[in-house]
């Protein structure tokens, strides 16, 4: 291995913005491993994470100098140097990696794998912290092309499978008939829209761009597909939910215009149109309320138990896993080229809903 670390920053202002990094490695911590960040995922998620940064902690994973982050990755990595008596060298491992070569981490045993305990991390829930290993993980399936959907999608499902149950979990979608979902070619969304139209409580109506409505037509989890332009075509004869992965406020403002008083519940998860205003709440409708899928999982997990949690979980997602590889294509882009022209792209908004991005800095 290279006695140099590369990792690709991102400035805080104007995501648009890059910087390579290089660091010499130094000589480990007692108490820390040395992860070989083998590969990582890059979807509209990772701008989300950008974008509220600062309210719930993502520039807070991995420090660096001020007014640069490190954005949380979804992906895999292998230890390969070890300073602590009770982690081996060679195991590999799912968690939140950087755009980086490698990672050093001060890090606990735990039963699923291992847990980072570095002072920067203690105050994020626990899902933030943990490295599942792979002879521990109940969702693990052998084979680079299954490593990389899930690394694109296994994050992402869990926190539309988790938006889905807190829906069920509330009156049966708050008593409504419909759910509208904004941004709907993302990931997440896709996630969120299987789970509720395989529940079978409401039909999901997506909203999307003009140039992704045929693709959201062709996954198949929409009962509709419109486009940003024809919100006035949104049917607002019966209650509906939102789910707003677009963080257009705009946007959000017209469909809450749109359904008036028949809309009962407005969540927020993503903010893939980051360049947009968010400043303005909607005037029509409840408040938006921000989604944390953490918070959910606790309480199912309380709920069902963790293995019972677990169990339901690894059903829906090995089902969505599979159903994935009908309408998304991995791209695997290398180097620190690569990964510089994989988050230009996703930046810019060119990285089409029928593509995954899966990047390592590795040559």
């Amino acid at each position: 291995m290279s006695d140099s670390n590369f990792c690709l920053e991102t400035n805080r202002d104007d995501y648009s913005k890059t910087r390579l990094v290089e660091e010499a490695l130094s000589t480990l911590e007692p108490g820390q491993v040395r992860y070989r960040v083998d590969r990582f995922a890059l979807t509209a998620n990772n701008i989300t994470y950008a974008v509220v940064g600062d309210m719930l902690g993502y520039w807070d994973f991995f420090p660096t100098e001020a007014g640069w982050g490190r954005i949380p990755c979804m992906g895999w990595g292998e230890v390969v140097e070890s300073a602590n008596p009770d982690v081996e060298i060679g195991g590999r491992y799912y968690g939140w990696f950087p755009l980086a070569r490698t990672i050093d981490m001060k890090v606990t045993p735990i039963g699923v794998g291992l847990r980072d305990d570095g002072d920067h991390r203690t105050a994020h829930a626990a899902p933030y912290r943990t490295y599942t290993a792979t002879t521990q993980d109940p969702f693990y399936e052998p084979g680079k092309d299954a490593e990389s959907r899930h690394a694109l999608l296994r994050g992402l499902f869990v926190t539309g499978f988790l938006a889905d149950d807190f829906f069920s979990d509330n009156d049966n979608y708050f008593g409504a008939k419909r759910s509208v979902v904004l941004s709907a070619s993302s990931k997440t969304a896709i996630a969120y829209a299987s789970c509720a139209a395989k529940r079978g409580k409401v039909k999901v109506i997506g909203l999307t761009s003009a140039r992704n409505a045929e693709f959201c037509k062709e996954v198949g989890c929409y009962s509709d597909v419109l486009t940003y332009g024809e919100i006035d075509h949104l049917p607002n004869d019966q209650d509906a939910v939102i789910v707003d992965m677009a963080g257009n406020a705009d946007t959000l403002g017209r469909v809450h215009a749109r359904l008036g008083d028949r809309l009962k519940y407005s969540m927020m998860i993503g903010m893939s149109h980051h360049d947009s205003d968010r400043s303005q709440p909607p005037a029509v409708g409840p408040a938006p309320q921000l989604f944390f899928a953490p918070t959910q999982m606790e309480k199912r997990s309380a709920d069902w138990g963790p293995e019972g949690y677990r169990d339901k979980l690894a059903v829906a997602l090995s089902r969505f896993i599979e159903s994935s590889h009908h309408w998304l294509t991995i791209e695997k882009l290398a180097g620190t080229a690569g990964a510089e022209t994989a988050w230009n792209a996703l930046i810019a908004g060119r990285v089409t809903p029928d593509k995954g991005q899966i990047v390592t800095l590795w040559d």
